[in-house]
């Protein structure tokens, strides 16, 4: 698969398209298959974290989900074909699944929030088999309690539903450093560390307006909707800086 690295972090050069044939090969393979979201912000994290980085790279399909990154490569003179956000490509992947009666398990979010995602699910997607889901707030490897009881339960659920598609929605990095260290004990077919998805589906979360969307502003419609995230959003400046002004930023 034709791909880019932009500070050493891996980012597949797919549109949406592409990765949807690309997430239906998964689903008909055998094993699982972890599907990452790097944006501006996941990125320039990785820049100063190894193993954060390592985990990433070691994606099965690593989408560019930040418009930062369509810039920077464009600058750099290797495009990346477009932006292919995690909330988009999840949607695609319930498309799929819809089609195909694949079935799906809900991990994340406050209480009660992977429920009302996936009655919000079975509701327009009829022929998903949501087979469980489980908040985000248990100790796990994520936060420094590997094997812990609460984990292991979650675990020995996931592979008794035997779901095909896992949505993992803790966050980043709590998300990637959980499928990382499961993975190899999960017996489904598509992981997917996909953020605040699930709080767009519940109806907990609103996504930015198409308008922000289509100018690639949707990091400012949450600043202006949620301005406690100044300090996450001064990552975009910071990384565009370093992409102009330094050597071998993309390769």
């Amino acid at each position: 698969m034709d791909s880019i690295r932009i500070f050493g972090v891996r980012v597949d050069n797919v549109d949406l398209d592409e990765a949807t044939n690309r997430v239906e090969v998964f689903l008909r393979d055998e094993g699982l298959k972890a599907i990452f979201t790097p944006n501006t912000e996941i990125i320039m994290a990785c820049k100063e974290d190894q193993k954060l980085k390592d985990i990433v790279n070691s994606g099965d399909l690593i989408i560019p989900d930040g418009i930062g990154l369509i810039h920077a490569s464009n600058i750099k003179k290797k495009p990346l074909k477009e932006r292919v956000t995690g909330f988009d490509l999840s949607i695609k992947i319930l498309e799929i699944a819809n089609k195909e009666g694949y079935s799906l398990y809900l991990l994340g979010g406050k209480e009660g929030v992977a429920k009302e995602a996936g009655e919000n699910i079975t509701r327009r997607y009829p022929n998903i088999k949501v087979v469980g889901y489980h908040h985000g707030y248990f100790k796990g490897s994520h936060i420094g309690y590997k094997d812990h009881q609460e984990e292991l339960d979650i675990i020995h659920n996931i592979n008794n539903m035997k779901p095909d598609i896992i949505f993992v929605g803790l966050g980043f990095p709590k998300q990637e450093l959980w499928i990382d260290e499961n993975k190899d004990r999960l017996h489904s077919k598509v992981i997917i560390g996909n953020g605040g998805t699930m709080d767009i589906i519940s109806g907990n979360a609103k996504r930015a307006p198409e308008f922000f969307q289509r100018l690639g502003l949707e990091w400012f419609y949450r600043l202006i909707t949620e301005p406690s995230r100044i300090k996450r959003q001064l990552v975009l400046p910071k990384f565009m800086l370093q992409v102009l002004f330094s050597k071998d930023v993309i390769e």
